[in-house]
């Protein structure tokens, strides 16, 4: 791919040919723009209010320029960048890649003053490119530092240069910046991708109300078993968001583990970092999805996949989850080797993905009678709980002195009981503490303990046992998981002196 070089005064001129429409994928190139790298990279002054600062020059190029020789800055007592300061002009132009593979964009240029940024970071020098998909915008601003300059005097270097390459299949997913924005003039995204578990999303231009749809496009929950999608806002009132996100399989540092009544298993963690209030917007809706073959290795049920989000008192909170129809998939574009799930809730710094499992409680046990003869028949009754959030199928034990004397398969939906029936024999004599999961039921007295022939302290392998084991009794109505859908710094830079231009200067054939 080819480099196009420009020059700096700044005024910052940069060059655009031609005049092209695109309307594919996430980004829309419409109107005048430069293209560059034979065709691909199409430059156009950014959209809002610092994007005056470029235009299209006579020789249909793009120039920057932040000086009272641009044209489409009227305030005649606009002279340039005040000297001894440092800031930044965000959102000046934006680079748009239209070819069909990924490709590396990066800018070099060497200035001690003046620095292309995008999101807040460096894009000079090729390790600090952005990684562009096919149709993605990267949006650049430019950072200034005056400090040690005397007034009308030109900041930076003559000349840059726009860098591109193709990406190889391996490069993809790495770290990189990304802006799309809606055909309907919508709010601008950029997505940067500083690690696989870690994506900045800032959006501007948000009319009053508007909603915000970013793509976090597999972020890592817990490895690439479970993945963010992506964070949608709705109802928002600030005409500009800022949101870090970060996954981790673990609890974060400083952040508790996730406790609930039903003790689900947690199976990965999103934490949340913004820059506006939560009443700011009217509801977040959190996408992710899992491997298939993640869920069969653990024995998860799609429908027992739920969220919870952990409140600002430290408690954890239980959001409805929505399994996302393979229709939507299909229409939305989203990876169809993927479950794919949606949870609609309130704001909250950390969210937890988690699986519902069944947990078995003994509620109540008793044992009759509680002393009989060698070769007498005993009963041990007990009533068990599905505590747990997901149906599930168990083997009860019975054990004496803890070791396992009768077992029964138990298959309760959450929040049911049954009662459990254990008839067995004891041939020797002896003291017996009977336990049904780890649950003491009380201790059996076999003939005269403290007899010489009395074996049953320690030994139990004179037990005996009919293996009549019943399970009794109507289960409760068991309730149900019912899943639901559920700029700029320097925008008016106003004084004094130091002008820098830049001028995009492209070798002709």
């Amino acid at each position: 791919m080819s480099t196009t070089r420009r020059t700096l005064t700044l005024a910052l001129l940069l060059v655009a040919a031609g005049s092209l429409a695109f309307a594919t994928g996430a980004a829309v190139v419409d109107g005048p723009a430069d293209t560059v790298a034979d065709g691909d990279l199409a430059i156009q002054p950014a959209d809002g209010p610092n994007g005056k600062y470029a235009y299209l020059n006579d020789d249909d190029e793009i120039a920057i320029d932040v000086s009272a020789s641009n044209p489409n800055i009227k305030d005649p007592s606009f002279e340039g960048v005040n000297v001894g300061t440092t800031g930044t002009i965000d959102d000046v132009f934006t680079v748009t890649y239209t070819a069909d593979e990924y490709a590396h964009v990066w800018i070099d240029y060497a200035s001690e003053n003046v620095t292309f940024v995008a999101d807040g970071d460096s894009i000079e020098g090729e390790a600090n490119n952005v990684t562009l998909a096919p149709n993605e915008t990267v949006t650049v601003g430019l950072e200034l530092d005056t400090r040690g300059k005397a007034a009308g005097t030109q900041l930076g270097a003559d000349e840059f240069s726009i860098e591109a390459r193709i990406a190889e299949p391996d490069e993809v997913g790495g770290t990189g910046a990304s802006t799309q924005q809606t055909g309907d003039g919508g709010p601008t995204t950029t997505v940067t991708s500083p690690s696989a578990d870690r994506r900045e999303f800032v959006a501007s231009g948000i009319g009053r109300g508007e909603g915000v749809r970013f793509l976090a496009e597999g972020m890592e929950l817990a490895g690439d078993d479970v993945t963010l999608e992506g964070i949608d806002l709705e109802g928002v009132r600030n005409e500009r968001v800022e949101l870090n996100a970060a996954g981790s399989p673990d609890p974060f540092a400083n952040e508790s583990a996730l406790t609930a009544p039903t003790r689900p298993r947690p199976v990965g963690y999103l934490s949340l970092d913004y820059d506006f209030a939560p009443d700011a917007v009217d509801a977040t809706t959190i996408r992710f999805s899992a491997d298939p073959a993640y869920l069969n290795e653990t024995g998860t049920d799609p429908e027992d996949v739920t969220l919870y989000r952990q409140t600002d008192a430290g408690d954890w909170e239980e959001v409805s989850v929505e399994i996302v129809d393979e229709e939507v998939v299909d229409i939305l574009g989203l990876p169809e080797d993927r479950v794919h799930f949606r949870a609609t809730t309130d704001l909250s710094s950390t969210f937890a993905v988690a699986a519902h499992a069944p947990r078995y409680d003994v509620t109540e046990a008793t044992l009759s009678p509680e002393a009989i003869e060698p070769g007498e028949n005993v009963t041990v009754r007990t009533t068990l709980r599905n505590g747990g959030g997901a149906a599930g199928e168990r083997a009860v034990t019975l054990t004496a002195n803890g070791t396992p004397i009768a077992n029964e398969t138990v298959t309760l939906e959450p929040n049911e009981t049954a009662t459990v029936a254990f008839d067995s024999t004891f041939e020797t004599a002896g003291a017996y503490d009977l336990a049904v999961d780890g649950t003491a039921v009380g201790t059996l007295l076999v003939g005269d303990p403290a007899s010489d022939d009395a074996g049953g302290s320690g030994d139990e392998s004179n037990v005996g046992t009919d293996e009549s084991a019943t399970v009794t009794g109507p289960p409760e109505e068991p309730f149900g998981i019912e899943f639901i859908q559920l700029g700029g710094l320097l925008a008016a830079l106003a004084i004094a002196a130091a002008t820098v231009v830049l001028f995009r200067r492209m070798p002709r054939s």
